[in-house]
């Protein structure tokens, strides 16, 4: 396997790593970001009360995007193996 080789394989799966956390990061941020605006104009300053709706944002976005994070990882997995059966 040439250096190239190591390096494409190593970029598709940072690349497939952002395409299946990033869609849980994102809503994790903007929960939390409305949240603390929800504070800051309340003036409610209970540090733990982001925590419940952000994992329930995030479990809930788990649940719809599991089937493309699936699949997203079936294709980095056989793309990988494809290059391993071919030798290189």
């Amino acid at each position: 396997m040439s250096p190239q080789d190591v390096l494409d394989v190593a970029r598709d799966g940072v690349l497939t790593i952002i395409l299946v956390a990033g869609p849980l990061m994102i809503v994790g941020l903007l929960v939390g970001v409305m949240i603390s605006l929800v504070q800051a104009l309340t003036q409610i300053q209970e540090q733990t009360l982001v925590f419940v709706p952000k994992i329930l944002a995030i479990f809930a976005t788990l649940v719809i995007a599991l089937p493309f994070m699936g699949d997203a990882l079936n294709g980095y997995m056989t793309r990988v193996m494809a290059r391993v059966v071919l030798g290189g």
